[in-house]
């Protein structure tokens, strides 16, 4: 019997679960640890640091000050992202939250007809990022020991993702169709009265009463979260599983056969395929290493950019139901991997010469994977507002020049 490729793709995916299964009964003390330390993570870091975020994205939603965001936004995104202005809130809140609050936005967005696809699929590839605590704090602070390679890493990583934004403008132009985004509010010449109008319209077809789409954001946010654990565990279990079995260290050869000519020394191929995986085991063990310390935090940054196949799969899990593609996604972590990689060994060197004056915050003189729930929150809520209010001042100046006429005379002899 003929099997079809879909087919032949099933049955290896049985397969190979089938195999993960077994190998978790041989080596079921080592599945438990991982498991548990996945769960670690995810009720300490993510739960409380994610929570509030997804559940402000879903009220702002359904309030309709994402689409006045959007109005003000659209100067700025459209022609530097051909992006719509509803990106914007997409981009400030995965810039300032982290993975993978910018791909539940942007999946929101989709499904509510604010964008089209190929606008989705250029969205999601910049506006998914890392967050500035986990760089600054569980990176530096708390893996390398040095504050200021947080800065040079986050630097990095935030330089790197606007550039694969204005890289991801040129994708889709030929197969991207003339589809028609419903407007929501009639256009104004006065950039202000449109997002009114448009909060006003986004908030007469949302309909929920208050208590309607408060419970609704939050039963919504912890089914997401939910969800994002469940993916965290799973691959830390299966990442002990390869290690224990020996399938990392036939990685290791391979990998080490192609990096070997670029100079990369063989104690980071273990970070490197850690990091395929699961980003906060890669970025440890890119610390750890014995190796130069440029090389180090060059694939820890660019670990960071990959984000790993856990991150990955809940990108997919966000977007499912909408038409938005996860191939395109994971091509431009791979751009935005190189490019971050590259872009630290810019931004390090004169990090490196101002170890002594950084000052960080108090909680990041403890173990920063957990600092305290306020601090956490108003560190990161801090950074939101600060990025949203430069992006919409940038927008409103670029739309008063907009608006300005240049009048010319000419002298008739």
């Amino acid at each position: 019997m003929k099997l079809t490729m879909q087919q032949r793709q099933w049955v290896t995916l049985a397969l190979i679960t089938v195999l993960i299964t077994i190998c978790m009964v041989i080596y079921s003390e080592k599945a438990f640890d991982a498991a548990v330390e996945g769960l670690k993570i995810w009720w300490e870091i993510v739960f409380p640091a994610l929570l509030p975020f997804f559940i402000l994205a879903e009220l702002l939603m359904g309030l309709g000050v994402v689409h006045a965001m959007g109005a003000l936004l659209e100067p700025l995104m459209r022609p530097v992202f051909r992006v719509p202005g509803v990106g914007a809130f997409a981009m400030a809140m995965g810039l300032a939250s982290g993975y993978p609050i910018g791909a539940k936005i942007t999946g929101q967005l989709r499904r509510k007809k604010l964008c089209s696809r190929i606008e989705g699929e250029r969205l999601l590839a910049f506006t998914n990022t890392a967050d500035p605590l986990f760089m600054i704090g569980a990176v530096a602070v708390g893996m390398f020991k040095e504050p200021a390679i947080g800065y040079a890493i986050a630097g990095a990583h935030y330089v790197s993702s606007l550039c694969l934004g204005i890289i991801m403008r040129f994708y889709g132009r030929k197969q991207e169709k003339e589809e028609t985004i419903k407007e929501t509010a009639p256009r104004r010449n006065n950039i202000l009265k449109q997002a009114f109008y448009a909060l006003l319209e986004a908030r007469k077809n949302d309909g929920r009463s208050l208590g309607q789409l408060l419970g609704d954001s939050i039963r919504d946010s912890v089914n997401t979260l939910l969800l994002i654990g469940g993916f965290i565990i799973l691959f830390s279990v299966i990442t002990e599983i390869l290690t224990a079995v020996g399938i990392v260290t036939i990685m290791t050869k391979i990998i080490m056969f192609i990096l070997a000519p670029f100079g990369i020394v063989e104690s980071m191929i273990l970070p490197i395929i850690g990091g395929l995986f699961e980003i906060t085991n890669g970025a440890d063990l890119a610390a750890k290493a014995a190796a130069p310390l440029f090389q180090r935090v060059m694939i820890c940054s660019g670990i960071i950019a990959w984000s790993g196949f856990s991150v990955h799969a809940q990108v997919a899990t966000m977007i499912n139901g909408t038409d938005i593609r996860i191939i395109p996604y994971i091509l431009a972590r791979v751009i935005h991997a190189i490019l971050a990689a590259l872009s630290t060994f810019l931004f390090l060197s004169p990090a490196t010469n101002v170890l002594a004056p950084v000052h960080l915050p108090i909680y990041f003189n403890k173990f920063p994977y957990s600092p305290g729930f306020l601090n956490r929150f108003g560190y990161l809520f801090n950074r939101f507002l600060l990025i949203l209010g430069i992006m919409l001042a940038i927008s409103l100046i670029l739309a008063i020049i907009q608006r300005i006429q240049i009048i010319t005379f000419h002298y008739k002899e």
